[in-house]
């Protein structure tokens, strides 16, 4: 938009990896170093007002940031454990931080957004699902997701390194730029340590908070409604699968209360239980179930960590959040948002974040998910049949409590409409101003912006043509070529990435069965069969397809046939009884191209079978 006013932010210039540069984070990837170039990054708050939600949050944020400690750096924090695939419910945790966070450096206000990656959690099951870990996987449960071996083939050496990476590569494709901190390098490396100390001093504190709502828990304290799912639709928990979705407080139910699990030396898991603890020689004892117990220095022991209901405020405390938002799970009384915030204002002497609750994320159609079969999809699954911006798009255009669904089946085809009808109004001045909003976040952030497709044709048309063509370079140029005549396609790369999303849409989540095949020969026992309305209709048909070979002329031409033979004008309103009419005259084509009584746009499908072929199976 040309109206639109600019900051200009300026970088380094940039190194990208092999492929399509989209806008990647600061920070090494692929083995290198990874920067941006000078861009000119449009400033959101200046085309919005009050219906933008991400601009509201970003004003508290500021503004409670100033009231902590004025001139300091902001902090917005997001938790990730790579227990699984981390999945598009999780990436809710992602980016509803990262877009306050975007909002509060385009108006060159210092913020830093923060990704603690909770791979020192221990392995609490053993997913469904992932290729090639059977239940043999079991016997390292217990151990840190960082001590468990990779799935086989990984070229990672452990499992929390293996779906991290995953992670990692998506939010790269995302735009997402973040400072990610290994929880496993923060606690084996002892930057915890005397916060550890602290908290083991603390712990008859910390037990009486805790305890405060352990009561609650035994009254009966009502807890909040969970939303209604809808049954039909595979929904996922926005929380689950992160630190936060844990509720381990250390409570052992009985004897004293220590807020630390050691990791056993031996067996490496967490069965362990802390017998006796000195506070002022440190040593610390414990036994584990595999029969091994010791005595160690806990100033020096770097091998166990906070129980979760501690560890949550310990973190926001010596990282000094902001903001972090959590899941539909965090609104109970016990949960670890609550106790977390009387922990870090009571014990830690710091304050809790500002922490909208964010809904969850909904998914429609899984044909075949690739990296998450049998569970829920993946980021990078979205990322496989949809454009960064517009998977972006789903999460800004939503507030935090808002739940949406994410389309695997033929609903992408609507989503991409509207995406490109938003495209349309902000172009021709229409748009309101929150959708011009969510539609700028989606599309860039403060960095600059994200990679697009120069010529974005319509979604449902490319699926349509890579379907027909089976993903043909040569053919699905030349349809490509002839959709408007006037402005073809010169080259496929000018209809990429969203041509490529498109094809792999359709190779991996449309079935086999309404996969669209071109007759190769006549269906002479249907073309013996017609009458003579029928025979007429193909006749117009074939009569015109010279003069009106577009997209356009081929639309107005199959709609145009029966309004012509009911004695109308090709430009006539159709009544009910004129579309019964093109119902039936549709369901012929359909029939005798493809042999059923569905398929692809016909204007599409016909500009992909092309003119000679056309002619020789409808000729009557």
């Amino acid at each position: 938009m040309e109206s639109e006013p600019f900051r200009r932010v300026v970088c380094e210039p940039s190194q990208y990896p092999t492929g399509p540069p989209p806008l990647f984070r600061m920070g090494e990837w692929g083995g290198r170093l990874v920067t941006h170039r000078e861009k000119e990054v449009p400033d959101v708050a200046q085309t919005t007002h009050e219906a933008d939600w991400v601009s509201r949050i970003a004003d508290e944020v500021i503004a409670e940031s100033e009231r902590r400690a004025p001139g300091k750096k902001i902090v917005c924090a997001s938790g990730l454990s790579p227990s699984g695939p981390i999945h598009l419910g999780n990436l809710r945790e992602v980016m509803v931080p990262h877009l306050v966070a975007d909002e509060i450096r385009r108006r060159g206000v210092e913020c830093e957004h923060i990704i603690s990656w909770d791979d020192y959690d221990r392995f609490r099951k053993v997913p469904a699902g992932v290729e090639g870990v059977d239940a043999s996987w079991s016997e390292h449960i217990g151990r840190p997701l960082t001590a468990v071996p990779a799935p086989p083939g990984s070229p990672y050496e452990s499992w929390g390194q293996h779906f991290k990476a995953a992670m990692e590569a998506s939010l790269v494709e995302l735009g997402v730029e973040y400072r990610g901190i290994s929880q496993t390098e923060m606690y084996t490396g002892g930057a915890y340590r005397e916060q550890i100390l602290f908290a083991m001093r603390r712990r008859q504190d910390i037990d009486a908070v805790l305890d405060r709502y352990r009561t609650l828990e035994k009254a009966g304290a009502k807890k909040p409604k969970k939303q209604q799912k809808p049954a039909d639709e595979a929904e996922v928990e926005a929380a689950e699968g992160s630190g936060a979705a844990s509720e381990d407080d250390g409570s052992t139910g009985s004897g004293a209360y220590y807020p630390y699990k050691p990791y056993c030396t031996v067996c490496g898991r967490d069965l362990t239980t802390v017998t006796a603890y000195d506070d002022e020689s440190t040593e610390l004892a414990y036994t584990c179930q595999c029969g091994h117990g010791e005595t160690v220095l806990l100033r020096e022991f770097d091998h166990g960590k906070l129980v979760w209901k501690v560890d949550w405020p310990m973190r926001w405390a010596y990282e000094g959040v902001v903001f972090e938002p959590s899941g539909v799970d965090h609104q109970s009384p016990g949960s670890s948002f609550v106790v977390g915030g009387q922990l870090v204002k009571e014990i830690f002497g710091a304050e809790q974040p500002l922490g909208p609750m964010y809904a969850f994320v909904g998914i429609s159609g899984m044909a075949k998910m690739s990296s998450s079969k049998g569970g829920v999809p993946t980021p990078a699954d979205a990322l496989q049949i949809m454009e960064a911006p517009l998977l972006r798009w789903l999460y800004a255009r939503r507030k935090p409590n808002q739940s949406f669904k994410v389309a695997f089946d033929q609903e992408i085809q609507r989503t991409y409409d509207e995406w490109d009808a938003l495209g349309r109004k902000i172009a021709d001045g229409s748009a309101q101003p929150a959708d011009i909003a969510a539609h700028t976040r989606a599309s860039t952030t403060a960095l600059g912006p994200l990679t697009a497709t120069p010529r974005p044709l319509p979604y449902r048309t490319l699926a349509s043509v890579t379907d027909i063509t089976g993903g043909e370079k040569e053919q699905t140029l030349r349809i490509l070529s002839e959709l408007d005549p006037e402005h073809p396609v010169h080259a496929l790369d000018e209809v990429r990435p969203r041509l490529d999303r498109a094809h792999r849409w359709v190779t991996t989540q449309v079935p086999e069965d309404q996969r669209t095949r071109v007759r190769d020969e006549p269906d002479t026992g249907l073309l013996a069969s017609l009458d003579d309305t029928q025979r007429e209709s193909l006749r117009l048909l074939l009569d015109g397809l010279d003069e009106h070979w577009s997209l356009d002329g081929l639309t107005q031409l199959v709609y145009g046939v029966p309004k012509v033979q009911a004695g109308l004008d090709p430009d006539a309103k159709p009544t009910p009884e004129l579309k019964v009419a093109q119902r039936g005259f549709f369901a012929l084509l359909y029939r005798l191209l493809v042999g059923r009584e569905t398929g692809p746009r016909l204007p599409t499908l016909l500009l992909a079978v092309g003119q000679d072929r056309v002619r020789k199976l409808l000729a009557a």
